[in-house]
């Protein structure tokens, strides 16, 4: 039975956050997940996630930027959000000490994972997770948003929809071939930036998630031994 527990803990110059651990019983790595720029650590997306992850032996430390729980609309400039992050992974750390830890988020939240560890922030961190990497606003294509991925020193996994309005291919193709090795992009088809495939696809949305899971779990894995 995965346990639950609900959490807080300070992000300097930025007051208090909110947290949950879920840890399955079989847990083999942690996951710090953050969430994208218009929905908390509370979105079903993320719940669901959460149990597709505990499922596949991954325990899951969600937790709120500072603008989401004092309820801004606005986004955290970029160095409150690499310090929250930052803060989670030791929280995270100190929560479930025997655990390897991952960390990376929702479009958004993965982003704002992959600045701070560019920045050296994210200390025992094996391994960076994008569910949807925001490459470019809207239908704007562009690369500015992957320039600090270079300065990332870990291994990081893409998950990416076809349909991603947030993340053109033909951009996102050849920097991860740029990354190199440290770099796996996982692409399902058919699905947008919030991982709704059509029904073309034969598939549901719930197949895809357990999909994104156990892409996680094999991964972590894979890094875990080159490590």
């Amino acid at each position: 039975m995965d346990e639950l527990e609900r959490l807080r803990f300070a992000v300097e110059g930025a007051g208090e956050v909110s947290a949950i651990l879920v840890r399955p019983a079989k847990a083999r790595w942690l996951l710090v997940l953050a969430h994208g720029a218009g929905g908390g650590m509370a979105h079903p997306f993320l719940e669901r996630l959460a149990g597709e992850l505990a499922e596949a032996g991954v325990a899951s430390f969600r937790y709120q930027f500072p603008y989401m729980e004092q309820r801004r609309r606005a986004p955290d400039s970029p160095s409150v959000a690499a310090a929250t992050v930052a803060a989670a992974v030791r929280a995270a750390a100190k929560a479930a000490a025997s655990l390897p830890l991952l960390a990376g988020g929702k479009s958004f939240g993965g982003r704002m994972s992959s600045q701070a560890a560019s920045q050296q922030l994210l200390e025992g961190v094996h391994g960076l997770v994008f569910f949807g990497f925001p490459l470019h606003p809207p239908n704007k294509p562009g690369t500015k948003r992957a320039e600090h991925l270079a300065d990332v020193p870990m291994p990081m996994l893409f998950l990416q929809g076809t349909r991603d309005t947030l993340a053109d291919l033909k951009l996102l193709r050849p920097i991860c071939a740029e990354l190199g090795s440290r770099t796996q992009l996982h692409v399902i088809e058919t699905a947008d930036h919030s991982f709704h495939v059509l029904k073309s696809s034969g598939r549901s949305d719930a197949e895809v998630l357990h999909e994104l899971a156990q892409t996680t779990a094999s991964w972590a894995e894979r890094i875990g031994r080159s490590s």
